[in-house]
């Protein structure tokens, strides 16, 4: 998040501090949003996605059942997310640049923004990251 919009990125880290727990997954959406993005972040660029497993794909899968529904962004917008997405998911070649878990985290902002009261997360029983 070093390279966000300073308003993206206040409200990113009011979606940390708030949503994200020191471990596990979060109790709502907001907060499993961010933490997905950034345990994928964290996986490309500190380990080059040595440790990528089904588990890195279930963040994955998260990400973009919740953020590509249609009607969610404009066409350009949503072009680029799934872009992003994709570039992610290349766990062979993995993004060590910030740009793309950027991009994909303002719009988990934006999720957070059309949906600023908690939204309780169901967690994945077969997660384990």
């Amino acid at each position: 998040m070093i390279h966000m919009d300073p308003h993206y990125l206040a409200d990113a880290r009011h979606i940390w501090a708030t949503y994200v727990p020191p471990r596990g997954q979060a109790d709502t959406v907001q907060g499993e949003l961010l933490r997905a993005v950034e345990k994928l972040r964290d996986e490309a660029q500190r380990n080059g996605n040595g440790n990528w497993d089904e588990h890195y794909g279930r963040l994955l899968a998260y990400l973009r059942e919740r953020l590509t529904a249609p009607g969610l962004f404009d066409t350009a917008t949503s072009a680029m997310l799934v872009a992003d997405l994709d570039r992610v998911a290349d766990y062979q070649h993995p993004p060590t640049e910030d740009a793309p878990f950027d991009r994909i985290a303002c719009r988990v902002v934006d999720w957070y923004r059309a949906h600023p009261e908690p939204v309780p997360h169901e967690q994945d029983p077969h997660l384990r990251r």
